[in-house]
């Protein structure tokens, strides 16, 4: 009989106990998979070698997760534990530990932390460096100069030397070659030297995400290979009726397009004038081409264009020469790469600027002049010097 009290009785503990084990599963479970405590963004950056119960610490210090014994217990169940990623990792708020464990387990470069970027433009340098807003989510300017000019400011230089500072370079369209060497050579984070200036027209404007002390000349045979894919993929999709006989005229209409216009939604109407002026003999007429014979790319010319230099005969002097000048005159981006490939169909051969940023389009020399008029009158307003234009 006493035996009989005993196993029962170890028997409903043993089941109060079972039954306690699967609530608190249950319970860990639900806190593992269900919305974290954060409020904001947060970024977390996870050091090198760092061990799993070294992040969670961090994370429940950071008020990421709620439980770091939880998170432990659930990574390791999932087989994850040795899976976090070396970098900095933006959190959003109220995200889960599963999705906490996801992020900082994926590869790629860090979302989040301190973001140095060099800014290769066509008229200066800049170096920015941004971090984290966590209220907004955001990156925010914390520090710019000019690397050209003007020593870095100390937090920049802090950065700089950190090793786990996000490094960008991030090319500007329309700028030449020479421009982007020398750029490069202002970033204090690579190594390396560059034998010669590539040729114009084949670097890609774009954002890279480098390394501390990556290379420059690496840097610019990367530049190289997107420029050349981006040029092959849009020649394959090419309209059938433009008149360029190999992909090298297409790049030099494209460096054209991307120096006459700012406007993405005038890009196409820009390369169908042009398009349009070849087809019947015109010559292009075009500024951008006479500056870059004046200055071979190697900074801004910073004045007008004086009528000798307009009268002039030089390969780049659109104004006297048939057809395309020799090459391109900048590097273009993707998109004028696609217009140059893509024209818009009109019937403009003309156009000029509007005031405003775009420009005013003509199809009769009569509607041009119409616009032109109306251009003086901007220029006259804003004290500027008078512009040559095309027709005059």
């Amino acid at each position: 009989m006493i035996w009989r009290h005993i196993v029962s009785n170890f028997l409903t503990l043993l089941i109060v106990i079972l039954i306690a084990i699967a609530a608190a599963v249950a319970w860990a479970k639900h806190q593992y998979f269900a919305p974290g405590p954060s409020a904001t963004a947060q970024c977390v950056r996870v050091a090198p070698g760092a061990s799993l119960s070294e992040v969670s610490d961090q994370l429940v210090q950071q008020g990421v997760v709620s439980n770091g014994y939880i998170f432990r217990a659930g990574t390791d169940y999932l087989g994850k534990s040795r899976g976090l990623k070396y970098g900095s990792h933006l959190v959003p708020p109220g995200s889960s530990m599963e999705q906490v464990v996801d992020l900082l387990s994926s590869g790629g470069a860090s979302t989040c932390g301190v973001e140095l970027v060099l800014r290769v433009g066509v008229r200066e340098n800049s170096v920015i460096l941004r971090d984290l807003d966590p209220a907004t989510g955001q990156m925010t300017e914390q520090a710019k100069y000019n690397p050209a000019t003007e020593p870095a400011p100390e937090a920049v230089a802090a950065a700089e030397k950190a090793a786990d500072s996000r490094l960008r370079i991030t090319v500007a369209e329309g700028v030449t070659s020479w421009q982007i060497v020398e750029a490069l050579k202002q970033a204090p984070y690579m190594s390396g030297n560059i034998a010669k200036v590539p040729a114009e027209g084949t670097l890609a404007p774009d954002t890279y995400d480098i390394q501390q002390g990556a290379d420059r000349a690496q840097l610019i045979a990367e530049m190289e290979k997107r420029q050349s894919n981006f040029l092959a993929a849009a020649w394959e999709k090419r309209a059938a009726d433009v008149p360029y006989k190999t992909p090298q005229e297409a790049l030099t209409m494209a460096s054209i397009i991307e120096k006459e216009t700012a406007v993405p939604d005038e890009r196409r109407v820009v390369a169908s004038v042009f398009v349009n002026r070849l087809g019947r003999g015109m010559r292009l007429e075009t500024d951008p081409t006479v500056i870059y014979g004046i200055t071979k790319g190697e900074g801004v010319l910073d004045r007008g264009l004086r009528g000798s230099e307009l009268r002039r005969r030089t390969p780049y002097n659109t104004y006297v020469i048939q057809g395309l000048p020799p090459g391109p005159i900048a590097n273009p981006g993707k998109a004028s790469i696609e217009a140059a490939l893509d024209p818009e169909e009109t019937e403009y051969v003309f156009f000029v600027a509007d005031g405003t940023g775009g420009h005013a389009f003509a199809r009769t020399l009569q509607e041009h002049n119409e616009n032109v008029a109306r251009w003086r009158v901007i220029e006259r307003e804003r004290g500027q010097q008078i512009s040559p234009v095309q027709g005059n």
